[in-house]
């Protein structure tokens, strides 16, 4: 059994990720422009994003005034209750920006240091996809009710469809292209999604085989690493540390079995 107060804040974080994807959905302007830029001209920020996590800290402060928040839009409080949101109001901005359907909204919460719940929702494909620690991970969508999601058995790696991203920082990328061209003769093939929380969450629902990708910040990675471990990948960076800046990774788990829905 699940913890109330971790399905408490599962809730909190399904109604922010269903109000804030309404938002972008419905209220993109058709003179959608780049409001700022981040760590690159190309690394964009639109007034969308802005307004999104203005929507979900607003709903969440509301509710529960002492926690404290972690956004990429720029919220960053520290607060007292021990828990602490962790949020991308608009991962795949730039999908966003030229009206491609791979964005997500990706809001997790943190007890203590220790993510506990999460939620990505995905607007355009009408997918949720939610996991509570130890409560596994799980999707709603064109199907009917919650489907328990579990990533695909682990196929060899000559078989393997794995999905990676390219940091926005021209030297980075340059090497993420050097290390992409080694690897694709090694693979059935690779994709790039342009969201890190929908490529993890691709990885439970057994759609990818598996994601690796350098850069990416705590909002990046803190829901979809929690549901793709919930559906039973495994996830990591460098041997023995968890996923981070330095490099994020998850895929299935040799010798385990896709359970039964």
């Amino acid at each position: 059994m699940t913890d109330p107060l971790h399905q408490e804040l599962l809730a909190l974080a399904q109604e922010a990720a269903y109000k804030a994807g309404a938002l972008l959905r419905d209220g993109r302007p058709a003179d959608l422009a780049v409001a700022a830029t981040k760590s690159s001209p190309i690394d964009v920020v639109t007034e969308m994003d802005i307004a999104a996590e203005k929507l979900i800290t607003d709903l969440i402060s509301e509710q529960r005034p002492d926690d404290g928040f972690l956004g990429e839009e720029g919220a960053s409080v520290t607060g007292t209750s021990g828990v602490r949101w962790i949020i991308d109001p608009l991962d795949g901005t730039v999908n966003y920006l030229y009206g491609l359907p791979t964005w997500s909204v990706s809001i997790a919460a943190e007890l203590h240091g220790e993510t506990v719940a999460g939620v990505v929702a995905v607007p355009m494909r009408g997918e949720t996809f939610h996991a509570v620690l130890g409560g596994g991970a799980w999707a709603t969508g064109a199907w009917e009710g919650e489907r328990r999601l579990a990533c695909r058995p682990a196929a060899p790696l000559e078989q393997a469809l794995v999905s990676t991203g390219f940091n926005y920082v021209t030297e980075v990328r340059t090497h993420q292209a050097d290390v992409a061209q080694k690897l694709i003769p090694l693979l059935r093939d690779i994709r790039r999604g342009g969201s890190a929380a929908v490529d993890l969450c691709d990885v439970a629902a057994g759609r990818l085989d598996g994601y690796y990708e350098r850069g990416l910040n705590p909002w990046d990675l803190a829901a979809g690493d929690l549901i793709a471990r919930e559906a039973g990948a495994l996830t990591g960076g460098r041997p023995g540390e968890r996923p981070a800046r330095d490099l994020a990774a998850a895929a299935a788990i040799w010798g385990r079995r896709r359970p039964a829905s």
